[in-house]
């Protein structure tokens, strides 16, 4: 690891830092329909917009409605990209006469680009005209980043709203979305990136003849090694190159903006016509993050609580630091598989670590970012091998796309998704010290949750049921080319990042069947609408309550320790190994009970368990459960310590003694005895 990288890593966070609150003001107050700089342009252009199709813009709709006219809208938009798909041969500036995308490949990427995740069953510049490329795809960045937008937009209505029945309008938050949040910023972006290298225009692919003919393995239909009859590849010989182009930087900007992340050509974000210089790669890593930290300011301001809206970003800083620190640790520490004296360190002549499936012109520190980035996002773009990662370097992206990809995330899918793990945070941690479950003015109830943990049970379901059936069975295994625990990793991955709507993926693995084109197209569209939903029941139910004052008894959520206990939950969550409906069957009727006897007798009343039970064996038995993860046991020992200053407790003092010495687990008094010898 070198110190260039860190600053270089350091400098991008404070580049996010710096445009958050400015953005964050700025959509707040386009979404709240209050004057901005762009209004004298943009006005006229949306009243044109609503007369057309007949929207009324002071129609305020219920979740219900909400939900229908987003689910319409996205049904609709994903049957024209399939029919475009299945015509482009057919269609304008087709310059190469590509022909129509196979039935299902044509499913898998409408449902890809309507949820956008953006997976990538086929590569760009050899399936795709430039009228799908610029009226289908980049059509549907721009939408289905909107519509996550106007999710998120209506969620923080719901929150900041008091004894109403309506979030908002949908055509007028997708409207808004798009001509103030995206098109404008992505006009001078592409500018931008045009200035840099990246190509914008309709010419067909150039045929150039190479300097020297190249031998490359001859490779069937299906993409895999011809061999001969005594096992040895069939090699052809290349002596021409075609050099594919097109109105590349058009959609290039949009996919990073809107954390879509689909590539015009197959090596994505990796290619010198999409990425060419080190300036254009933080452009593109700014897009990702930009309007997703933004929107942790729009929603301190639109629920009155600034405050509130700093303390998620930090919390997603924080997760973020952690990630892409260890991923540039362990890429840069080199191969470990490579033979002892072999040098990896970094010198004035080589960058050192592992650089395999990693571009010079960006190193260790740049990929290590990207990666980190665009999986803490819903993005999928990338600028290096995923699939060429170390262990511990590979890891770290599957886990963020696990963790719902919170980390600041999609473009209003990343909002989104952390007010869920916001609610079950303090409706748990309210519920632990006995203190009211309130976020921000409104209590969170029994159907809160039940929305939230949908949301959270959707996610794990699908990857896992689609995952497990393609490890064991001939169609899901055939396309394995690493086989071994690493083909596992590569299926596990694909579904996950399809079920996150990420697109990002692990070489290795032939998706472009019918068996992966089917169960991916399902996986996203189940991972975008089937949490989608929940969460606009949520945004109503909220919407419907009164605002209950701040007391001594509401929990906090603007503070540091709000901020640690979120990051604790998004931690247990991704690593709990209790099967779902176990969980669920264990904890509700306890969650259940504990809210009756709040509501009737009161918090100190009502408390139940070993703490005021004065039980000092199961609290030692907890403490010493908890021993092999420290932050969750000091946790643990601060919420008990606090619950014995209110409660009227057997065996205060034992258990005041036991909590401050925290017992070890029987492993880690084992080791230190040995180590003592």
């Amino acid at each position: 690891m070198a110190a260039n990288g860190w600053f270089q890593i350091a400098f991008f966070l404070l580049l996010i830092l710096a445009v958050t609150k400015p953005l964050g003001v700025f959509m707040a107050r386009v979404f709240n329909r209050e004057k901005t700089f762009m209004d004298p342009v943009l006005r006229p252009l949306e009243r044109l917009l609503y007369r057309v199709t007949g929207v009324d813009e002071n129609h305020e709709m219920r979740w219900t409605e909400y939900a229908v006219s987003m689910l319409l809208f996205s049904v609709v938009s994903m049957l024209v990209l399939y029919v475009m798909e299945r015509a482009q041969a057919f269609l304008p500036f087709n310059p190469q006469k590509l022909g129509g995308v196979a039935p299902a490949l044509a499913f898998n990427t409408a449902a890809s680009f309507t949820t956008n995740t953006n997976w990538q069953n086929y590569s760009g510049e050899t399936t795709m005209s430039y009228f799908t490329q610029m009226a289908g795809l980049a059509y549907h960045n721009f939408v289905s980043a909107a519509v996550g937008i106007a999710i998120a937009i209506a969620f923080i209505r719901g929150i900041a709203r008091r004894e109403m029945e309506t979030i908002g309008n949908f055509w007028v938050d997708l409207v808004r979305s798009c001509l103030w949040v995206l098109l404008p910023f992505c006009i001078v972006g592409a500018l931008a990136l045009v200035s840099q290298g990246v190509v914008q225009n309709l010419k067909p692919y150039d045929t150039v003849k190479l300097i020297e003919p190249q031998h490359v393995p001859k490779v069937d239909a299906s993409g895999k090694p011809v061999v001969s009859s005594d096992g040895k590849p069939v090699m052809d010989t290349v002596t021409e190159q075609t050099i594919a182009q097109g109105p590349v930087a058009s959609q290039e900007i949009i996919k990073e903006w809107g954390t879509n992340g689909g590539g015009f050509f197959n090596a994505n974000s990796a290619h010198p016509f999409e990425n060419p210089t080190p300036l254009s790669n933080l452009i593109e890593l700014f897009c990702i993050f930009a309007v997703s930290s933004g929107l942790t300011y729009t929603l301190g301001r639109m629920t009155g609580s600034p405050r509130h809206g700093w303390a998620v970003w930090a919390a997603m800083a924080i997760l973020f630091l952690v990630g892409v620190s260890v991923t540039y640790w362990a890429e840069a520490r080199g191969n470990p598989l490579l033979a002892v004296g072999v040098d990896q360190h970094v010198s004035a002549l080589q960058s050192g670590g592992n650089m395999e499936g990693k571009e010079v012109r960006f190193g260790i520190a740049n990929t290590a970012l990207f990666a980190t980035a665009t999986t803490d996002a819903s993005c999928g773009a990338i600028n290096g091998w995923h699939d060429s990662f170390t262990p511990l370097g590979g890891m770290v992206p599957l886990v963020n796309i696990m963790l719902s990809e919170v980390i600041f995330g999609g473009v209003g899918a990343g909002m989104y998704g952390m007010l869920i793990y916001i609610v079950l945070a303090v409706f748990i941690a309210g519920l632990m010290v006995g203190r009211t479950p309130e976020y921000l003015g409104k209590k969170i109830e029994a159907y809160d949750v039940k929305m939230a943990m949908l949301v959270v049970l959707v996610f794990p379901l699908v990857i896992l049921a689609f995952s497990a059936i393609s490890a064991v069975e001939g169609f899901g295994t055939s396309s394995i080319s690493n086989p071994g625990p690493h083909g596992l990793s590569e299926i596990l991955y694909a579904f996950t990042s399809q079920a996150g709507n990420n697109g990002s993926a692990f070489g290795g693995l032939t998706t472009n069947t019918l068996w992966y084109n089917t169960t991916g197209a399902i996986t996203m569209l189940a991972g975008r609408f089937l949490m989608i939903l929940p969460m606009l029941a949520i945004a109503g139910n909220l919407a419907r309550k009164k605002y209950v004052p701040a007391s001594l008894g509401t929990f906090p959520v603007t503070t540091p320790l709000f901020t640690a206990l979120l990051a604790t939950t998004e931690h247990v969550a991704a690593t709990a190994g209790v099967e779902g409906k176990a969980a669920r069957r264990r904890m509700l009727p306890i969650l259940r009970q504990t809210l009756a006897n709040y509501a009737k007798l009161g918090a100190a009343d009502s408390f139940s368990g070993p703490i005021i039970r004065g039980d000092v064996g199961t609290v030692s038995r907890h403490l010493r459960i908890l021993a092999g993860n420290l932050p969750l046991q000091e946790v643990y020992a601060a919420l008990a310590k606090t619950a014995l200053l209110y409660l009227p407790s057997k065996n205060r003092r034992k258990l005041e003694k036991i909590l401050q010495s925290k017992p070890e687990s029987k492993l880690k008094k084992k080791k230190r005895g040995l180590l003592s010898t």
